[in-house]
């Protein structure tokens, strides 16, 4: 396998795409007993229209979470038990545009890796275990339902997006899930499981060839192809409307503000990233003014945060938290990036800069973290190693801009969970 030295984050990582078309990435983290391995499918919970076969097909939302609950069952029994009997903690998640499988172990990692790799590329259903799996899903998708959190976030994206699929839960709705059947299944596995649209990366002392061997050894041989996704051409907001209220059992209203950045090409990805976190940090950062006067009149909690999301193509900005007064805080937050543009702030911009880089090398600490950005960077296109370097690049300029072209108060749009 190819070798890259980072020598300025002191991390080394083995990549190779193998023959069978698999990108596999190995960071190196010597005299560490634990390893991380992560299996990740560049699909998710938005990718409902896609080509397969020579013809487009609609499916409903849902299925991409649904298939990843099923891709444990082997035709031999269950791979969690397998996992957990070899000294594995394993576990899988889909997001809107990822699905990953994953475990940790001090122990047995080879042949764990193995029982990965089997299970994730040999789908095995019926119609039996895919009908039980709908009760079992069925309560998950109520539960979240009844999620103030889920409802806040997912209100924000109806508003911030017409027709975009991410609109709609992962886990979809009893209505929707109800339509899957195995040979739906079978039908997205085929399509988006395959070497090509699909990534390995470990993290631990582990030697690199025997990653390698072991994906050779165990996954098709065939490459398979690149599906093609349709999101659909309309991602404009969707119309005048610019906030939105639910009320629900919550005992503090919580807040959803967000607003939409530019689409950049990959190679611009990282950079876009890290501008909007330094953004953020100036503006609501926890040492930030913004941030301490909110807190002192009580008008948000400690877990009040600003975040850049990057999701099947999009990009935003999202503020979120409990807050007394929503309104109140998505106009101080327009307010605030108004009159910040009129202040020289380079002062506070390097020192947000020097915080900035000193919690990307503490996410180098994280094997979770590293597997995540090395699984993100392969699909989108960048080297997420490469992160240092691009903080060095960014200016208080790039900041400055980014602020006053997202967050005026005719973009930024609020969701509100209130209670009842």
């Amino acid at each position: 396998m190819k070798v890259k030295d980072y020598t300025s984050i002191g991390e080394r990582v083995f990549h190779e795409k193998l023959l069978n078309g698999l990108p596999v990435y190995v960071v190196s983290k010597p005299g560490y007993s634990k390893g991380r391995a992560f299996f990740a499918v560049n699909y998710g919970g938005a990718d409902r229209r896609f080509k397969a076969n020579g013809k487009w097909l609609n499916t409903p939302a849902g299925i991409a979470h649904y298939l990843e609950h099923k891709m444990f069952d082997m035709e031999d029994g269950n791979a969690l038990g397998v996992l957990f009997a070899n000294g594995a903690s394993a576990n899988a998640f889909t997001s809107s545009d990822m699905t990953a499988y994953h475990f940790e172990c001090t122990e047995n990692f080879e042949q764990n890796l193995r029982t990965l790799l089997k299970f994730v590329s040999t789908p095995y259903f019926t119609e039996e275990s895919v009908e039980k799996e709908r009760g079992i899903i069925g309560q998950e998708i109520r539960m979240t339902e009844d999620s103030p959190e889920t409802a806040g976030y997912f209100g924000l994206l109806k508003l911030m997006y017409k027709k975009h699929p991410m609109r709609d839960s992962i886990v979809g709705t009893v209505d929707d899930i109800a339509q899957i059947t195995p040979q739906m299944l079978y039908d997205c596995h085929g399509t988006f499981y395959t070497n090509t649209n699909m990534v390995l990366c470990v993290v631990g002392d582990v030697d690199p060839d025997m990653v390698a061997r072991a994906a050779e050894e165990i996954l098709p041989k065939a490459r398979g192809e690149a599906p093609i996704k349709d999101y659909g051409r309309d991602d404009a907001p969707s119309g005048k409307k610019r906030s939105v209220k639910a009320q629900m059992a919550v005992g503090m209203p919580l807040l959803f503000a967000g607003a939409r950045l530019e689409k950049v090409p990959n190679e611009r990805i990282l950079q876009q990233e890290i501008t909007a976190q330094a953004a953020l940090r100036l503006l609501i950062g926890r040492s930030s003014p913004l941030y301490m006067d909110l807190y002192s009149r009580g008008l948000i909690g400690r877990d009040f945060l600003g975040q850049y999301d990057r999701i099947a193509g999009q990009a935003m900005l999202i503020f979120s938290g409990e807050s007394r007064d929503p309104e109140a805080v998505a106009e101080a937050i327009s307010e605030r990036a108004e009159s910040i543009l009129n202040e020289d702030f380079s002062e506070a911009f390097e020192r947000q800069k020097k915080a900035l880089i000193g919690a990307r090398l503490r996410e180098l600490n994280s094997f979770s973290d590293v597997c995540y950005n090395v699984a993100k960077g392969c699909f989108d296109g960048y080297d997420p190693f490469e992160a240092i370097s691009a903080l060095q690049g960014i200016t208080a300029k790039s900041v400055r801009d980014m602020i006053s072209e997202s967050l005026s108060p005719e973009k930024l749009m609020v969701s509100a969970v209130v209670p009842k």
